[in-house]
């Protein structure tokens, strides 16, 4: 059985802010960010107190709750539908199985994460389907097909399955919905990482015509190490930016 622990129930005081509680939950959820914790409230996962201002306050069965979700999430790859359903049969006293189901996906496509510079490397040959993406990532339908008309997300050819780099995407633009940024907004984003890789392939072309497999690994290596510094740039840039426009 589930802990009662997680359904609402009466607490002395809910006293904790949204980024405290994102605190609690980011050493062992690396990827949750406020935008996700917002999110889940929006879906009925988990329902704050709020102060006269409007300011959100969270007890800790709050927290337990959202560590609760993102765990099934994490660990059994379950739409949120099927998680508030058996949240609210806890809610309303009745009595409920864990929820059950071994992975249906291998482990590696739930901890697809963002490339940063520091570890930028090739992603492992994972393909999943288009009900799995939808599944993992937590967008619907509609939002896919948007990403796919501006060429964010792209399936491979005659497969119809979608690799673990879709799933960031998918992720980071479900977040930015919640800042009013639409995947039509996202469409230079797409080009200019064209015209990045093209320069990359620009640059490592010679190394990839030499022969021997040590040639081969080099190209291979020179283009992961230039890629972490474009994207390493490109986020330098971006912050400079914004600082301009502050000042």
């Amino acid at each position: 059985m589930v802990s009662s622990a997680l359904g609402r129930r009466e607490e002395p005081r809910a006293s904790m802010n949204i980024g405290e509680v994102l605190g609690l939950l980011r050493p062992e959820f690396p990827d949750v960010t406020l935008s996700k914790i917002r999110f889940l409230e929006e879906q009925g996962l988990v329902e704050p107190d709020r102060t006269p201002a409007g300011y959100r306050k969270f007890s800790h069965t709050d927290v337990e709750r959202l560590r609760y979700v993102l765990s099934v999430q994490r660990d059994q790859y379950l739409p949120l539908r099927v998680i508030r359903d058996h949240l609210e049969a806890l809610d309303d006293g009745r009595e409920t199985a864990p929820l059950a189901g071994s992975p249906r996906l291998p482990r590696i496509v739930s901890e697809a994460r963002p490339v940063v510079p520091e570890r930028f490397s090739a992603a492992p040959d994972v393909r999943i389907t288009r009900q799995e993406l939808l599944e993992v990532s937590g967008i619907d339908d509609d939002l896919l097909t948007d990403l796919e008309s501006y060429g964010l997300i792209t399936p491979h050819r005659g497969e119809h399955r979608y690799s673990t780099e879709a799933i960031c995407v998918a992720r980071a633009v479900r977040d930015l919905t919640a800042f009013g940024i639409e995947p039509r907004h996202l469409r230079p984003l797409r080009t200019a990482a064209d015209r990045e890789a093209g320069l990359v392939e620009q640059v490592i072309a010679p190394l990839r015509r030499q022969r021997g497999p040590r040639s081969a690994a080099g190209a291979q290596e020179a283009g992961r190490e230039i890629a972490a510094l474009l994207v390493r740039l490109h986020a330098s840039l971006v912050a400079s930016a914004l600082d301009r426009d502050v000042l």
